[in-house]
């Protein structure tokens, strides 16, 4: 059974940044999609990030596309969010998600397999 356990979550002031990391286990981890979700007090769980099985391919939510940054090391069986220039609207609980396929890109979060319990993103103002 696969299992995500996120880190790296916490609070930081507007302008900051924060590395969210997100392990994987009970699976061929270079088999799997994965992507980051995030989701606000009464909003839609919404795309941030996703790469594809080989790390070769990316897409972003247009929120944050030139501020964050999703990457994979498959050796370690991780998948990585760089957040820069981060605003109080980024505030969120943040899930990892994976899915067993090599097609990319998988947008929505319904078509995602396995989530992670989630992190806590706050950003302050």
């Amino acid at each position: 059974q696969v299992q995500l356990v996120e880190s790296g979550g916490g609070l930081v002031q507007a302008g900051g940044s924060l590395r969210l990391s997100c392990l994987f286990n009970g699976g061929t981890f270079s088999s799997y999609g994965m992507g980051w979700f995030r989701q606000a007090p009464g909003k839609e769980r919404e795309l941030v990030g996703i790469i594809s099985w080989s790390g070769g391919s990316t897409n972003y939510g247009d929120s944050v596309k030139g501020r964050f940054t999703i990457s994979r090391d498959n050796a370690k069986n991780t998948v990585n969010l760089q957040m820069n220039s981060l605003k109080p609207e980024d505030t969120a609980v943040y899930y990892c998600a994976a899915r067993r396929t090599y097609y990319f890109p998988v947008l929505k979060a319904a078509d995602y397999e396995y989530w992670g319990q989630g992190t806590q993103v706050t950003v302050s103002s």
